[in-house]
């Protein structure tokens, strides 16, 4: 009698081991479990403790934080004949649990194959200096076209960034050279500028001058500057007015 009442507390005991891990059910905050019962979905759990019935329900557990997948490197030629690797990522979160189980198979791995794609028919419709210069606004059109088919199996795409732009090495020194011949062309501008501004500030001051009758003042100043050393030699230009005016002055004489 003693031994039956052993192995009866020893059964219960392992009946209690097998089978409560699979009635109670902790479902953690960040996830959400999807029950089958019979092999058909019934309800979703929700965070806490949930009770299942064993054999007959199981749960499948789903992550609903934001994940992160890495699109594999492609080799893409852009619309002026350029190769290009591009490396980029995806950011996505599961919004329908219940999509995301019972639609797809692997939504991970169906949506970094769907970006993919996306990159590649996107890239390879513009050109280079576009991909350079508008990198936000293609990934941007990138994760539209991915979120309207993952839409439907649950998944919401956040964001799409294309992290590297690989170019081969000739293109790159055929892009400096260019940079650096726009860069001159740039100085060239600047300082065709600057003395288009300095000639007309000389003319204005030539104007200001004469109509003042300061320019003779001027013009001994800067005679005064230049004759610090008395072995220099000093050409000066007196203006046709004022020989006429000696004329004027002798003739009265």
């Amino acid at each position: 009698m003693l031994s039956f009442s052993i192995s009866f507390v020893v059964f219960v005991f392992i009946l209690l081991v097998v089978f409560v891990p699979k009635i109670l059910v902790v479902i953690n905050q960040y996830e959400r479990g999807i029950v089958l019962t019979l092999g058909k979905y019934s309800h979703t759990l929700q965070p806490g403790l949930n009770i299942l019935i064993p054999i007959f329900q199981r749960v499948i557990r789903t992550d609903i934080r934001i994940t992160t997948s890495d699109i594999p490197s492609q080799e893409v030629i852009t619309k002026d004949n350029v190769p290009v690797g591009i490396n980029a990522v995806v950011y996505f979160q599961v919004i329908k649990p219940e999509d995301a189980v019972l639609k797809i198979q692997d939504y991970s791995y169906a949506i970094t194959q769907y970006a993919q794609t996306a990159l590649r028919d996107v890239i390879g419709g513009v050109e280079l200096d576009t991909l350079l210069g508008e990198r936000q606004k293609l990934a941007d059109e990138i994760k539209t076209i991915v979120d309207q088919e993952t839409t439907t199996w649950g998944i919401d795409v956040t964001a799409i960034k294309i992290q590297d732009i690989e170019i081969p090495a000739d293109m790159k020194r055929v892009m400096a050279k260019q940079a650096e011949a726009e860069r001159e062309r740039r100085a060239t501008i600047i300082r065709s500028q600057g003395e288009l501004s300095a000639a007309d500030n000389l003319n204005k001051a030539m104007a200001m001058l004469s109509k003042s009758g300061a320019i003779s003042i001027r013009t001994l100043q800067t005679i005064e500057a230049t004759t610090a050393n008395p072995s220099n030699t000093v050409v000066f230009a007196l203006p046709i007015e004022v020989l006429e005016g000696f004329k004027k002055l002798a003739g009265k004489v």
